[in-house]
């Protein structure tokens, strides 16, 4: 087995780290990761089969649970209620009982608000040269959130705030100044549904913190905590990765300069999975094996993590002819940027509509919109995504 030292606070690996995964992928189909501890697999085959291989998951096992450090305790109330971290049975009944509130139907209704907010934003934009990310990217997804949950939407900024300190836990790199802010940010966030959802109990409205509580399966419903750590999740998963999937995509278009036709309604679809194959905001998923499991003659041993690295399986040659070449016309085939199994994003669909819109929404308003300076990527990892995108019309 072949030993990968690849430091995830190397800026030069996390400025492009597509090279390092080229080779790594070519050492086997798990290499150790040693800078993480742990097996990583690289190519789209494992990758693919290890998110829906059922002897894995990500809950942590019994044996390995430890006691929750106090100063982290409030973040642990919001992490543990979360369907990501939870397995069958737990799992199963929470994610039954989100999707019935969370419907296709519903987030299809929410297509002429995301084009109202788009155009609102996009009529603010200044003709000197501007960051994209924080004028663009950045407000179109948390302000959906806002109106999804029916929570005031020039609550923005603090939604923001909050889920931004919440979600850097999860980053390499992680200090005792990072916990602590991520601590504070789930009891203030926390408290700040509790109330909501407080008054949602003797006002229902058109919302989905109403619909969660209306939402019941086998007789049972969502308590409070998990009601609102579903909120959380909603808003943090869907925010990171939609924000930084449309500042990557918007980087790729300009980059490769790809023709405005690739944009239209027919294309639109195709060219956002290309988008989400090529650079996708979350590049790795760790799982917990349940029992030994051999993988082509190296044993990932019971309780043991394993890194799926999502931005590897994405430029497998073995799947994508020229993967390193961004073609929105290559044709559908599926990647892993929303995982795989019972943890795919329950929230893709409404990713999906709102990279559709934004990105269609930004070049009907600024055809000659072009980079004003290359695009520069945060200095963080497994997140990849955009600290700056300068441009220009």
């Amino acid at each position: 087995m072949k030993t990968l030292n690849l430091s995830p606070l190397d800026p030069a690996f996390v400025q492009n780290p597509y090279r390092a995964y080229a080779q790594a992928r070519l050492d086997g189909p798990v290499v150790y990761w040693e800078d993480y501890g742990m097996l990583a697999a690289f190519d789209a085959a494992t990758v693919q089969a290890l998110l829906r291989d059922r002897r894995l998951g990500r809950e942590i096992p019994a044996d390995q649970r430890v006691p929750v450090p106090a100063h982290l305790a409030d973040f642990d109330a919001v992490d543990r209620h979360s369907m990501l971290e939870l397995e069958p049975p737990s799992h199963t009944r929470l994610r039954g009982l989100v999707l019935r509130a969370f419907t296709s139907r519903r987030i299809a209704a929410l297509a002429p608000e995301i084009e109202t907010i788009a155009a609102e934003l996009l009529a603010t934009l200044p003709q000197e040269p501007f960051d994209l990310i924080p004028a663009f990217c950045t407000q179109l997804p948390v302000r959906i959130i806002a109106r999804l949950l029916g929570v005031p939407e020039d609550m923005w900024p603090d939604l923001l705030r909050w889920s931004n300190a919440m979600v850097a836990i999860y980053q390499a790199g992680r200090t005792r100044e990072i916990e602590d802010a991520a601590n504070t940010a789930a009891s203030d966030f926390s408290a700040f549904l509790r109330g909501y959802v407080d008054l949602r109990r003797k006002d229902p409205r058109d919302d989905l913190i109403t619909q969660l509580i209306a939402a019941e399966e086998d007789g049972e419903k969502l308590s409070t905590d998990a009601l609102i750590g579903t909120c959380i999740l909603l808003l943090n998963a869907g925010h990171e990765a939609t924000v930084h999937a449309l500042g990557n995509g918007v980087a790729c278009l300009l980059t490769h300069d790809v023709a405005r036709d690739a944009l239209g309604p027919d294309a639109i679809a195709a060219t956002v999975e290309e988008i989400l194959r090529f650079d996708p905001p979350l590049h790795v998923f760790e799982r917990f094996a349940y029992e030994d499991i051999d993988l082509d003659g190296i044993t990932l041993e019971k309780g043991k993590k394993i890194a799926l690295v999502l931005g590897a399986a994405g430029r497998d040659p073995a799947v994508y002819a020229d993967p390193d070449r961004f073609d929105p016309a290559r044709g559908a085939k599926p990647h892993a940027a929303f995982g795989g199994g019972l943890h795919f994003c329950v929230g893709a669909p409404l990713a999906r509509l709102e990279i559709q819109i934004g990105l269609r929404a930004l070049f009907d308003h600024a055809p000659q919109l072009r980079l004003a300076e290359p695009p520069s990527f945060a200095n963080s990892y497994h997140f990849h995504k955009l600290e700056r995108l300068m441009v220009e019309s």
